[in-house]
């Protein structure tokens, strides 16, 4: 287990780390979108999928655990007793664990296409 070294992720490190752990646990179609300088209270928005609830509560667990070992907590989480759009929110940063029929209904990447797309291999 890492120790926290007093100082919590923020901005493109955690978007980062964020990343990482949804690719870990093969979250798929990944977009970050910066929608720094648009009006809003977050710097950045991470939207992933995958085909089931259970995998979904596995990808925000993996994140969820991963950061609270470096020190960075959610501000605010839900979803995950449902797991069909799990929500984390790191204040800067916005984590969004989709099935894919929410997803499209919803379209996220759509209602913030002012921001900035980055489509994570």
């Amino acid at each position: 287990m890492k120790k926290s070294n007093g100082k919590a992720l923020a901005g493109k490190p955690l978007v980062d780390e964020i990343v990482k752990q949804a690719q870990e646990k093969l979250a798929e179609n990944i977009v970050v979108l910066d929608i720094r300088g648009l009006p809003g209270s977050a710097d950045w928005f991470i939207i992933c999928e995958s085909d089931n609830t259970v995998q979904n509560n596995s990808i925000a667990d993996a994140i969820d655990r991963s950061l609270s070992e470096q020190g960075t907590h959610p501000w605010h989480q839900e979803g995950q007793g449902e797991g069909r759009w799990v929500l984390l929110d790191y204040s800067d940063v916005i984590v969004h664990i989709m099935l894919p029929e929410v997803r499209s209904y919803y379209n996220l990447e759509e209602l913030w296409s002012e921001g900035k797309r980055i489509d994570i291999k």
